[in-house]
């Protein structure tokens, strides 16, 4: 039986306080709470703290470059469709560099769980204000507040009408667990926006902040019904919804394509040669 214990316990280098240790916390839950051993879940991450995530797990593990966790996920997934692959990175690293990347994945409909660390804040290069920073916030590179709107990725994601979206907060750590649980057995894309404090550079959205805010969705609402979900990606500020928000049966990538696995398939080395042979 897997347990918590299996997916090891390691030294961070995060923050004391900061909102990943309750994601890594949620996470290992999940995992557990599906029985997957191990050697069965494939992490890909980015560049940030939040991609450091999955250096403190007991599982495979592809480190991407700066926003393109995404296309190192798609390879791993469409290569072997049996592994849960989920990509984890910070808010920054996906819908910053990696934001065409995130579009991509949400209209192929690709069977991956995508795992957002979001503190609205650039948290690895000290301080930046990042594509979900609120406008007016004061950074070091933005001393006279940000002149930008923020991004609203779970707006995006269901106006995109991507297969699972959800928006968890790193203080609940039992409903994030559900979340990720559910986004995993999602056949098709999964979102995830974990909205997390950064203690050290971002001094408006405090673990107060989220408290105060951060509501669960009542068990009547409808997760299937666009237009409601719509409206609530919108809702922020005074009061802001946490759970699945939207939900779909979408057909994933690899139900349109049917394309097979490549893992287990034997190898042509004769074929292999030939073909190198073709590139002198």
């Amino acid at each position: 039986m897997v347990s918590v214990k299996d997916y090891g316990q390691h030294e961070t280098a995060w923050c004391p306080g900061c909102g990943n240790f309750g994601i890594l916390l949620a996470v290992k839950r999940a995992l557990a709470a599906r029985g997957l051993e191990p050697h069965q879940v494939l992490f890909v991450s980015g560049i940030g703290q939040a991609a450091k995530a999955p250096h403190y797990l007991n599982v495979n593990l592809f480190d991407g470059l700066h926003g393109r966790s995404l296309p190192a996920a798609t390879g791993a997934k469409l290569a072997n469709p049996e592994l849960i692959v989920i990509a984890e990175s910070g808010d920054g690293c996906t819908y910053g560099e990696g934001g065409n990347h995130f579009l991509a994945a949400i209209r192929r409909n690709i069977d991956i769980t995508m795992l957002v660390h979001d503190n609205q804040v650039y948290g690895l290069t000290k301080g930046q204000a990042s594509p979900t920073s609120g406008e007016g916030f004061v950074s070091k590179t933005q001393p006279e507040g940000s002149a930008s709107a923020p991004f609203n990725p779970v707006g995006v994601a269901v106006a995109m009408r991507a297969g699972f979206v959800a928006r968890g907060f790193s203080g609940m750590t039992d409903l994030l667990s559900d979340l990720i649980q559910q986004a995993i057995s999602h056949p098709g894309f999964s979102l995830i926006d974990v909205l997390q404090p950064c203690v050290s550079f971002n001094r408006v959205n405090t673990w107060e902040w989220y408290q105060e805010r951060c509501k669960p969705l009542p068990q009547s609402y409808d997760p299937t019904d666009w237009q409601a979900a719509m409206k609530t990606a919108q809702q922020w500020e005074e009061t802001i919804p946490v759970g699945v928000i939207y939900r779909n049966a979408r057909p994933s990538f690899h139900e349109r394509v049917g394309q097979g696995s490549l893992v287990g398939q034997g190898i042509d080395r004769d074929k292999i040669k030939r073909i190198m042979e073709g590139f002198r």
